[in-house]
């Protein structure tokens, strides 16, 4: 046929990768969407409010109105008195804001701390869709490298769990601030931001978490942020196996490490603490929530804790 090119015929390998694919997708949404039936089932609603209230209708007004509802404009064309009628606006936009560089594949346990964003954000997703909100889909590296604009039903969490779990990103690098100033040109209104890294910054940190913090700053003025932090058992300690070479996923820089000397462990396990210790706090010092999970460990109490706390704290 004129115009059309013929299609390239799919291999069984390809067809076999794209099963696996499609059944762990599935697999994942059945699991996010048991989560959210036990144990966050009005949670979520009763934490992330409506922007307001909407306009909905006019009607007569009867004594005992609010003077200040009256539609003045419809009342001089009708002659007689109406009044606005409004209700609460609950649709809202989630947005998760999820790194998808190198070192989010690494994983010393089953899953990697790619999987645990990926389950995570499809359990986020399930609840916003639960409550008519819709939701978006930023994956970022060193740049943006997928976007996904804010919709709903369950073909679109499909979606968001299929890219956040196979995406192939082009670049390996980490860079937080690209991603927040992405989201805010292509968001507009006020929105609640998931992000989802294992907030590793490389070198210099100082410079680059203080350049985070700037960030972070003006994109929790505009919108409600909240940090998701997925570490690795591997990232906070070392085993005692002798010389090993690591490398850098982001890098690529390899470096020998003696596990075997305690004194080396020891350095490794407070340099990682310290770390962790000083984003957790330049975070917290800007109102913004962390939410800290790890690979291996049940994440889904401090989930609840998270939406039972916050619900607290906004009455």
């Amino acid at each position: 046929m004129i115009g059309k090119k013929a299609s390239t015929p799919i291999s069984v390998q390809e067809e076999q990768r794209a099963a696996e694919i499609l059944g762990r997708v599935r697999r994942m949404e059945v699991r996010t969407n048991r989560l959210v039936d036990d144990s966050l089932a009005g949670r979520y609603a009763s934490v992330f409010k409506g922007r307001g209230m909407d306009f909905d209708r006019v009607r007569n007004y009867v004594p005992g109105d609010d003077v200040r509802t009256i539609d003045w404009n419809v009342t001089a064309r009708t002659g007689d008195p109406h009044v606005k009628l409004f209700t609460e606006e609950r649709e809202l936009t989630i947005m998760l804001v999820i790194d998808v560089s190198a070192s989010s594949d690494f994983g010393s346990v089953v899953d990697s701390k790619r999987e645990l964003a990926a389950e995570a954000a499809g359990v986020l997703a399930a609840s916003a869709i639960r409550n008519r909100d819709k939701v978006g889909l930023i994956l970022f590296s060193d740049e943006v490298e997928l976007y996904i604009p804010p919709g709903k039903g369950r073909m679109h969490i499909m979606r968001l769990i299929r890219e956040t779990l196979y995406f192939q990103p082009e670049n390996r690098g980490t860079d937080i601030s690209k991603a927040l100033d992405f989201a805010n040109q292509v968001i507009h209104r006020k929105s609640v931001f998931f992000l989802v890294s294992d907030f590793c910054l490389g070198a210099p940190f100082e410079e680059r978490m203080n350049q985070l913090r700037n960030k972070l700053q003006v994109t929790s003025r505009r919108h409600d942020v909240i940090a998701v932090s997925v570490t690795d058992p591997r990232e906070e300690s070392l085993p005692d196996v002798g010389r090993i070479c690591i490398e850098d996923a982001e890098t690529g820089q390899v470096v020998e490490i003696d596990t075997g000397n305690p004194k080396v462990r020891e350095a490794y396990e407070t340099q990682s603490r310290q770390r962790r210790e000083r984003t957790a706090a330049r975070i917290r010092s800007l109102g913004i929530d962390l939410l800290q999970f790890y690979n291996g460990e049940n994440w889904m109490p401090a989930l609840m804790g998270f939406f039972q706390s916050r619900r607290q704290r906004t009455g």
